[in-house]
Formats: C-alpha cells, structure tokens, sequence
C-alpha cells in the first residue's frame, strides 16, 4: 500500500537524522558518520515526499500545496546534508552548507502550516482524537524545530557553526517528532478509516 510504504519511508529517515544528531553520536562516530547518516536520511525523506506529492494530487489544493513545498524542502536537505559529507572538514566550505539548509527549514515550515490547515479543514481545528489532526501538530512541531536547528547552524564568516548544539538538538527533535507522525498515520492492518486514504503525511 501506498501510504504504508510513505509513512515508512518517513520513519526510517527521521530514524536516521535522529541516530545522526543524538547527544554524543558525533563525539564517539566522529562528525562524518553523523553527517553521513543525515545525508541518507534525507534520501529516504525525499523518496516519502515524492510519494506523498503524487498522492495529494486525489485531494485538496491545499493538501498538494503542503506536499509540493514539503518536497522541494527534502530536495534542499538532499544539498545540504550532501554537501555537509564534503565540507564537514573544510571550514572555509561550511559556509556552503547553511544557505539550502535554512531554505529547506523554510519550506517544511510552510508545508507544515499548510498541511495543519488542510487537516483543519478536514477534521476541524482541534480534533485531538483524530490521528491526522494528531500527525499534522507532531508534524508541525518537527517543523519548528528544523528551523530552530537551522538558526543554530548558521555558519560565521570564519566558518565555525553559530550554536552547535541548538543545531543538533534542533534536529534531534524534529526527527523524533516526524517519526512520531508517520507512525500515528500509518495503517493498521484490521482498521482501514477515511484516514488510510488521506494524502496528508509527515513530515
């Protein structure tokens, strides 16, 4: 099923951005292993993103406007966390990593706004028994989070890294929030609901 393999592919991304920014990971695997785990994670984040943009386009304008935004953002995370596997230990190059970094926050800041209202729509404006309602906040909570991860990783002029661990925590937290959103929606087995067929998703 389609959705199930989206929400999948959600989970095991966000799984690999959290593994990647947990408290000490880069301290003991050195910072290219941590590195090397966001740029694949960011694979499996845009291969759910594509999945998710083709099945938006059965439902609402909305809907397809947060899927295509959240797509182009996983597509910037694609540059950044690859070019971050490259620069990690060129300092003067760090600088490179910043800019599509804070533009991919950007957009799944938008995404999340637009798929929150979307849902809203849908289900009402607060509908916590909904797990699309429920997906939708977690989603939207990993989203400022991402951005928070951003503003701390913004690099100086010097090329050292404004609030490290912001940057890391900020993405921490955002992966386990995402992760919490492909598993509220993906379908259970004995239980198909109006849900199942809902295009909305993480992240």
């Amino acid at each position: 099923m389609t959705l199930a393999r989206q929400c999948w592919l959600f989970a095991i991304g966000s799984t690999l951005f959290a593994l990647a920014t947990v408290p000490g990971f880069a301290a003991i695997a050195g910072a290219g292993a941590a590195n090397a785990l966001c740029f694949a994670g960011s694979f499996f984040f845009t291969s759910a993103a594509w999945l998710q943009l083709t099945r938006s386009r059965s439902g609402s304008r909305l809907e397809w406007l947060s899927a295509a935004t959240q797509f182009m953002g996983t597509l910037l995370f694609n540059v950044s966390t690859g070019a971050a596997v490259w620069a990690h230990a060129v300092t003067e190059q760090r600088r490179l990593v910043w800019a599509p970094d804070a533009t991919g926050s950007a957009a799944f800041l938008v995404s999340g706004v637009l798929g929150i209202v979307a849902v809203s729509v849908t289900v009402g404006w607060f509908a916590p028994r909904s797990r699309d309602w429920q997906a939708q906040w977690a989603n939207m909570v990993g989203c400022v989070a991402f951005g928070v991860s951003a503003l701390g990783a913004f690099v100086t002029p010097a090329g050292v890294t404004e609030d490290a661990l912001l940057a890391n925590l900020g993405t921490f937290i955002g992966a386990l929030c995402f992760l919490a959103a492909a598993l509220l929606v993906l379908p259970r087995r004995r239980a198909r609901t109006r849900r199942d067929r809902s295009p909305l998703g993480p992240p």
